[in-house]
């Protein structure tokens, strides 16, 4: 997709079209600012190339328009289109692309009154539809009239994600023009300072979507946590961590973070970690800025905090809610399983090191000594079983600087060498995950989990960062497609706490990272992987840190800038051997050059420009490295879309249950636990005469039984049911799922072991089951099965049957 095109659509005059000066605006059109040399290449940001003069942490939003890239209708008689101007001749409804994810709203104008249209908005290819407790869940909605021109407004902010549009003509009594169409789109000046390019044009749009996504939801006061109105519209403290982190090394816009920090700096949303992730965030501020007033004003809050997780070390406090990932007890469902426990744990002799190093820059010695003691003798205490620990607690553990220790390197070992276990199904929590990765020396494991995760997500077609996110989502929907819904409720697709990944590459593969805060020093090392070449930028206080690797001509360039220097500079060896060294046309000696397995070093480099070349004794090249397959431990699965109602002449032979009525289980089976559904009795004849075919045989011929989600109340989207197996031995197990009232449901299901929580399957999709639909799968031990609402009312499910394999 061409993404300049939405560039060349912008209409930066907002009061210049027919009608649009006749719509009350709540800011100002772009300016303080012009449009410099071309679009970032690799961006998604139609702005990549505006320039505002020095934009402030004050400054209000700004407003620009896009237009729609692609047009569909339907059907297709009923409209004509002419340029920028839509002849609508009969009712139907016609579907807008704008190609790139916007914080906006839509309008258009018309010189006819219009009494029977309706529009529609969404971040994916159908009209969206969201949690119970925003202003408007279903996202379409009767437009608004001003004078001759229209908007659709679903909240008091106006704003949404858009991605798509649709006008719906409703009724038709004589044709009409449609003209102008046009997506409102706000934003927060913040120009690039940082940048990220190599040979790799998908690792470019990884860092440019990172840093998209976070200007997407820069609000006025503070950084924004979700793009679409569903409800949870707050400041969260944990979910700014790396969206302000790869702000930082995007736009180097320190004053909006500083704003941020202090906007939330009596908040933890009620979560534990999320208060530790707040002190991170200060730290993380104080290393890149230097602001050493800004910092010691807010470390008695920071103490605060942290005192009180020396109490919870020991006995850990409700913690409500880690993450997403299963492995993490689910959102909110049960937040205090043990991974939970012990990644809290490592979180905060992580965040107890990290506070006492930021004191001493600080000249609080005192209670540096204090954090700096508290985290030796935690440490020295602990007796934890490692071989219990999870990837996000194994994570944690070598983030908190636990990777000496031979129990966590194996154990991180063996999670990271597997491409399952270590992905996780929260962007959020994928970047504590790089970051452990990397202190272990996981560099190929790292760029192949970028990949899965972040690349994977630009493959479906994202423009900006998702909520959550499985890879193998891709191969059940296509381009677009609405993604399944699961603990968060229905998933956002603009959602800037997966944006860490941007702040990873800036600081491992282009290997810039602060020493000293303010980066008065630093160091870089880089880990180009496969890569030829790689170029890119760091914002400083003093200016931009340069950094350019041209693999094969054995060429690297460093920026230092005045007032700074560069402790230590990596030139990666590549596994070879140098034997010639030029640093800036001088030939020099290297025998007395420190080295290692990965890097020459140069040290103590002052402020300036540093070319360096080097010859090595062998050619470099580049291998590609072998990419594992994903190890699910189920991947046959068969759906039946024939058997229908008649379940006995093909399923549970072993054993059965039919929800809502009765039950015979199997030996092998324990107990079936069925979390967070609701029972549904719906009498037949109330359903249409289709249904009585597909309703399970039972012995109550005149209702249909059901459990179902509980659409659309949050983080109600999903349920689970946990098999307790009990022996060894591999048995078919399938579930049957009926769309009974015509409410075009779509549902998807994912496959866990019920006791460690690690996906054991690629997700599932389940469509088109008005008729009925069984899915059929092996299980081999206790497994716990995730039923997920993707469209339609809610997910359905009537039975649950096991037969011999």
């Amino acid at each position: 997709m061409n993404y300049r095109k939405a560039l060349l659509s912008l209409i930066i005059g907002l009061m210049a079209g027919s009608g649009i000066a006749q719509i009350p605006q709540p800011f100002k059109a772009l300016h303080s600012g012009k449009f410099v040399g071309k679009p970032i290449a690799n961006s998604p940001d139609p702005l990549s190339n505006f320039y505002w003069n020095d934009p402030k942490a004050a400054d209000s939003l700004q407003i620009y328009t896009l237009q729609p890239q692609k047009y569909s209708f339907s059907p297709a008689k009923s409209f004509t289109r002419l340029n920028k101007e839509i002849h609508v001749n009969g009712a139907g409804d016609m579907m807008l692309d704008f190609a790139v994810e916007s914080a906006g709203w839509l309008e258009f104008d018309c010189d006819m009154d219009l009494t029977s249209v309706e529009a529609s908005i969404s971040e994916y290819n159908e009209p969206a539809v969201f949690n119970y407790g925003s202003q408007n869940p279903v996202k379409t909605r009767a437009v608004t009239k001003y004078g001759k021109s229209y908007r659709l407004e679903l909240n008091d902010l106006l704003y949404e994600g858009v991605r798509f549009a649709w006008i719906h003509v409703r009724k038709f009594s004589k044709p009409f023009t449609i003209k102008n169409i046009r997506l409102v789109c706000q934003v927060k000046p913040a120009n690039y300072k940082g940048s990220f390019q190599s040979d790799d044009t998908l690792l470019n749009r990884i860092w440019y979507t990172g840093a998209y996504v976070v200007k997407l939801n820069a609000l006025q006061d503070f950084f924004g946590a979700i793009l679409m109105e569903r409800s949870d519209r707050h400041s969260w403290t944990g979910d700014a961590y790396p969206a302000q982190a790869a702000s930082l090394a995007a736009f180097g816009n320190y004053d909006d973070v500083a704003k941020n920090i202090a906007f939330t700096s009596n908040q933890d949303n009620g979560i534990a970690t999320y208060s530790i992730y707040w002190v991170l965030s200060l730290i993380e501020y104080y290393q890149f800025t230097g602001d050493k007033a800004f910092f010691k004003r807010f470390v008695p809050n920071a103490d605060k905090r942290l005192s009180l997780a020396i109490k919870q070390f020991d006995s850990v406090p409700d913690l409500a809610f880690t993450g997403w990932d299963e492995r993490l007890g689910g959102g909110f469902e049960n937040g205090n399983i043990a991974e939970a426990r012990f990644a809290f744990r490592m979180l905060c002799l992580n965040a107890w090191k990290k506070f006492a190093k930021a004191l001493e820059f600080a000249d609080d010695q005192t209670l540096s000594a204090k954090y700096t003691a508290t985290a030796a003798d935690k440490t020295k205490a602990l007796q934890e079983d490692f071989t219990k620990y999870g990837v996000h607690a194994i994570s944690e553990a070598i983030n908190a600087g636990l990777s000496e220790l031979p129990a966590v390197q194996k154990q991180s070992s063996l999670i990271y060498g597997d491409r399952v276990k270590r992905l996780s199904y929260s962007p959020f929590n994928q970047y504590f995950i790089l970051q452990a990765m990397s202190l272990s020396g996981s560099y190929k494991e790292a760029f192949q989990t970028i990949y899965d995760n972040w690349g994977e997500q630009i493959k479906y077609g994202a423009t900006s960062y998702f909520e959550v996110f499985r890879p193998s989502w891709n191969q059940i929907l296509k381009v677009n497609d609405a993604p399944p819904n699961n603990q968060c409720g229905y998933t956002s697709i603009a959602h800037p706490w997966g944006a860490g990944v941007t702040k990873w590459m800036s600081e491992n593969i282009l290997g810039i990272i602060p020493v000293a805060p303010g980066f008065a020093s630093f160091n870089i090392l880089p880990h180009i992987g496969n890569l030829q070449k790689v170029s890119g930028e760091m914002p400083t206080p003093s200016g931009n840190i340069k950094v350019s690797i041209d693999r094969k001509a054995g060429i690297f360039s460093f920026a230092v800038p005045s007032g700074t220097h560069a402790r230590k500079v990596g030139v990666p060896l590549f596994g070879k051997k140098i034997s010639e060294l030029t640093i800036n046309n001088e030939k020099k000696s290297f025998n007395n050059l420190k080295s290692d397995d990965e890097f020459l070093y140069i040290e103590n480099l002052a402020e300036g420009n540093w070319n360096v070349s080097v010859k090595y004794t062998q050619a470099v090249t580049v291998a590609a490295n072998p990419v594992d397959q994903y190890n699910y431990g189920i991947t046959n699965f068969s759906q039946d879309s024939l058997t229908k109602g008649n379940w006995k002449t093909k399923y549970g032979s072993q054993g059965f249950k039919l929800f809502g009525l009765n039950e015979k289980l199997p030996s092998f089976i324990d107990s079936v636990t069925v979390r967070l559904p609701k029972t549904v009795v719906v009498a037949l004849d109330s359903l249409p005469a289709m249904a009585a075919k597909s309703v399970l045989q039972s012995e109550d011929l005149s209702h249909l039984y059901y459990i179902a989600t509980r659409d659309p109340l949050a983080c109600l989207q999903t349920m689970t049911l946990d098999l307790w197996v009990n022996d060894n031995k591999e048995h078919k197990v399938s579930l049957y799922f009926l769309d009974a009232d015509l409410q075009n449901r779509r549902s998807s299901i994912e496959v866990f072991d019920a006791k460690t929580f690690e996906l054991i399957a690629p997700v599932q999709m389940i469509s088109n089951y008005t008729d009925g639909k069984y899915i059929s799968f092996p299980v081999k031990g206790a497994v716990r099965i995730r039923i997920n609402q993707v469209r339609g009312t809610n997910a359905a499910v009537s039975g649950l049957f096991f037969d011999q394999m």
